[in-house]
């Protein structure tokens, strides 16, 4: 399913259910979830186990795959940019060559209503609460305000590899478009409000673009950033 929110440079695992929940980690991984509930340590292993995986289909030997000690994201291999996620029934990685993509944000959530109040703590702003408004209106199969969530988990985590600091909600914009086509996908935008670059000074766009599917109960993001984006 994340495979179809992403370019082909990008290479992917992902699984339903729990079929790698049981997956072995490295004993250099094992320390991060040592004290963690089943749960979590079920799900950290899934997302590891698809991301070997996925970084095999790149080309790039097995290994651990340890987190940075500020936010707890995924370190990878020199060369490579990624993103795992997971949500009840879903676990999934991507990873690609830094040559091809710059950066890279994934994100699955279950296709339901945010409970009352987290879209408060999402911090959404007066015109995102209206866009939102207006596609329920057009589309009220899709839940707008969880696909807003997701979609500011992808801004996050395309975004921090090169800041290294917590990006809140209410610091980017976001806003979504249907395809035309098919009303259980689209794209998105994402405008940052907090100042300097997006990226590297004199690297990567001005916004970041991305894009959306529901199927089967979940939704998926994704943004992707080309490292030599198409001129013109």
């Amino acid at each position: 399913m994340i495979e179809d929110v992403l370019p082909a440079a990008v290479r992917c695992r992902a699984v339903h259910g729990a079929e790698l929940d049981q997956a072995p980690l490295h004993p250099e991984e094992a320390g991060a979830v040592a004290r963690a509930v089943a749960k979590r340590r079920a799900e950290y292993a899934a997302g590891r186990a698809c991301a070997r995986e996925a970084l095999a289909a790149l080309g790039v030997p097995p290994g651990p795959i340890l987190q940075d000690a500020e936010r707890r994201a995924p370190v990878w291999p020199d060369g490579v940019v990624g993103s795992i996620t997971h949500c009840d029934g879903y676990r999934a990685a991507a990873v690609a060559r830094s040559a091809d993509i710059l950066t890279l944000g994934i994100d699955a959530e279950p296709h339901a209503p945010l409970p009352d109040g987290v879209l408060d703590v999402v911090q959404s702003t007066a015109d995102e609460r209206a866009a939102l408004a207006e596609l329920t209106a057009h589309n009220p199969e899709v839940h707008w305000d969880r696909l807003l969530f997701s979609a500011k988990e992808t801004v996050y985590k395309a975004w921090y590899p090169f800041h290294r600091r917590m990006l809140g909600f209410n610091e980017a914009e976001l806003f979504f478009t249907r395809d035309p086509a098919a009303a259980d996908r689209g794209t998105y935008t994402a405008r940052l409000l907090v100042p300097g670059p997006l990226l590297a000074e004199g690297t990567g766009p001005d916004v970041f673009h991305g894009r959306w599917l529901v199927r089967d109960g979940l939704l998926v993001t994704a943004i992707a950033v080309p490292a030599d984006p198409p001129r013109g």
